[in-house]
């Protein structure tokens, strides 16, 4: 048995790209910074490096997640990594890692400040055909809840 499952939470790179193919398939790109925390041998700081990671969605449901996408929102997403090869201009070999979206949520942006959902969110939530206050909002964990 294999398993093919990756969780990210960070923020949009870059504004996200919608095209579209021949046969009308909307695909939706856009890229998610995610921090990794490491120590600093040299000063044994401890020092957040980002990650960057390529993300694709495809189907009707890019096209409707496009419009509440930006540069530096915040989200989370699930899905499984797909690795793609393809030949340069210059004739070398190039291949990447890529996560096919399944699953987003939007959460709320870095300058919101506020706690609770933002008015971007709830659009997102409302275009989706799901009231905002039918989110229920995430239960906080405790320890004596972890089952080990």
């Amino acid at each position: 048995m294999s398993i093919n499952k990756v969780i990210v939470t960070g923020n949009l790179t870059r504004d996200p790209e919608l095209r579209e193919t021949g046969d009308g398939l909307q695909i939706l790109s856009f890229g998610v910074a995610v921090n990794d925390r490491r120590k600093n041998q040299q000063t044994q700081q401890w020092e957040d490096r980002p990650n960057f990671v390529d993300c694709v969605m495809f189907g009707n449901r890019a096209a409707s997640v496009a419009r509440f996408l930006s540069k530096g929102a915040k989200v989370a997403i699930e899905g499984k990594l797909r690795w793609s090869q393809w030949q340069a201009k210059d004739g070398s070999a190039r291949s990447k890692l890529t996560v096919a979206v399944d699953e987003i949520e939007f959460l709320q942006r870095k300058e919101d400040g506020q706690r609770g959902m933002s008015g971007e969110t709830a659009a997102a939530y409302r275009a989706m055909g799901v009231a905002p206050n039918q989110v229920a909002p995430a239960a906080p964990l405790y320890e004596d809840d972890v089952p080990f």
